[in-house]
């Protein structure tokens, strides 16, 4: 496997490997540095601060010393600078796609259309910033009047995860800075570069010092603490797995902090008997392989009418087939390599559990020998009902599919998990469409198609999904206050 280009190190060198705490770049108070890695390679592509938990209470520092002259800040100079890092960010576009390949592992194809996602968020929330509104009404009893305002809650804290280092990110600083909020972000170990270039674009738009802090650490949980128990943080906002979401609530009870937690997934794929199934096919290649199956959004099971069931498995095998596997930054690769030898150990495992049980592999079904962390491309039928990854979130190119035989069976088989971000559904019936999509317990359903993923929409889940939603105008109100004024007349 071929090792980083000079222009794709330039890239990387172009990223300050430090802390952005109140404005300035800065070294970690331990002096101590960790190694970012190319999952394509096993290679290490750069060093960055190692945060301590004294640069954490630095970095709320900063943000609570500029909070009230934040919140008094025009709402439409809150707007215009989040405009000037959207227009940045999209002229940067090829090579900040290029950074997140080197870290993250994705095609730069897929990186490009992440990195305008990204930016997506920030022309968004330019827009909300003039729009945060109360009300004024007259009391039922006529004796009085009252008024409603909405206020920013205060300093905030970010913990962004490795598959989408930069979306995941501007879909919480958006609403931050458009409300009048001051933040710490804490992104993932694995894929601080992208976050770091983020802090480069937001000082170069005008953003004033200390609004947004960029923390990268060797341990979240360090950082975090000392963070989440200080009294002057008033929300966090947490993008990861469900296990490590329900111990950041527990330690944000201290507090009774705001919290918007978006949690793991384990979506369901329905396809009746009625869809039109070239386009299901379509829509399950977007639905599964996006971001190679690192997604919280990812189908991650399969549930296909008895009638359909073979020929949907045949050409959903035959499209992932032609999806090469590869370095990302190669052309014409389709799939990346996985995040890092843990999680390809978790899709092998899952993989190799349900073959054990019964279920047969169409396509696919191991490792990729060489460097790097790649897993094929893999179509599993026959799959039991007591296959681990039917319960368990695969975060991986692995689709299983299994039948069923009526829509109230399909229905409750896609509702037989403690997870509720979102599902897919496929038929041409449209009474049917309603009433799956009404019976269906997530917070969000691709109807007739495989992506859900939108800034004007609010993304969230129920269950153990999570709480809260990013993105649209409920975006926003997650990081509002509401104020209430009685008037006597």
């Amino acid at each position: 496997m071929a090792t980083a280009t000079q222009d794709e190190k330039a890239v990387v060198d172009g990223v300050p490997g430090k802390l952005y705490i109140g404005g300035e770049w800065r070294e970690a108070s331990g002096g101590e540095t960790f190694g970012v890695e190319d999952p394509a390679t096993g290679e290490t592509i750069a060093q960055v601060a190692d945060g301590t938990p004294d640069d954490a209470v630095a970095a709320l520092d900063a943000c609570d010393a500029v909070q009230e002259d934040w919140k008094r800040h025009a709402p439409r100079e809150r707007g215009e600078i989040l405009r000037r890092a959207f227009e940045l960010i999209s002229k940067r576009a090829d090579e900040l796609a290029v950074l997140m390949t080197l870290e993250m592992g994705k095609p730069v194809a897929e990186s490009k259309a992440e990195v305008a996602y990204a930016a997506e968020f920030f022309r968004w929330f330019a827009e909300e910033a003039v729009r945060i509104e109360g009300r004024f009404a007259a009391v039922p009893n006529g004796q009085g009047r009252l008024i409603t305002m909405k206020q920013p809650v205060g300093p905030c804290y970010a913990i962004t995860p490795w598959n989408f280092p930069m979306a995941m990110g501007t879909r919480k600083i958006g609403p931050a800075i458009a409300s009048g909020c001051t933040m710490v972000i804490k992104p993932a170990q694995q894929t601080p570069l992208s976050m770091l270039a983020l802090g480069q674009i937001l000082d170069e738009a005008g953003l004033p010092a200390g609004v947004v802090n960029v923390i990268t650490s060797s341990s979240s949980s360090d950082i975090s603490k000392p963070i989440i128990s200080d009294p002057r943080l008033r929300k966090l906002t947490f993008t990861g797995s469900t296990a490590v979401g329900k111990m950041l609530v527990e330690q944000s009870a201290e507090g009774l902090l705001r919290t918007s937690m978006e949690l793991g997934g384990n979506a369901p794929f329905l396809v009746f008997a009625d869809a039109d199934v070239d386009a299901a096919v379509e829509g399950a290649v977007i639905a599964k392989m996006r971001n190679g199956g690192e997604a919280c959004t990812a189908a991650n099971r399969f549930h296909v009418a008895e009638g359909v069931r073979d020929e949907f498995t045949e050409k959903l095998a035959g499209k992932l087939a032609d999806m090469p596997v590869g370095r990302g930054t190669e052309e014409g690769v389709k799939v990346g390599p996985l995040i890092d030898e843990a999680q390809r150990t978790i899709v092998a495992d899952l993989v190799d559990d349900a073959l054990a049980k019964g279920a047969e592999a169409v396509l696919g079904g191991k490792r990729r020998d060489g460097a790097g962390y790649f897993y094929e491309p893999t179509v599993l039928g026959g799959v039991t009902e007591d296959a681990k990854l039917l319960r368990d979130e695969i975060f991986g190119p692995v689709a299983p599919v299994v039948s069923f035989d009526d829509e109230e069976a399909a229905v409750a088989a896609a509702n037989d998990t403690e997870y509720g971000l979102v599902a897919y559904v496929y038929t041409s019936n449209l009474k049917r469409a309603f009433r799956v999509c009404e019976n269906l317990q997530t917070g969000m359903i691709g109807l007739n198609q495989g992506l859900v993923s939108n800034p004007a929409a609010p993304f969230g889940g129920i269950k153990a999904s999570g709480f809260g939603r990013e993105g649209g105008p409920e975006g926003i109100e997650e990081y509002l206050e509401t104020k209430y004024i009685a008037v006597a007349m």
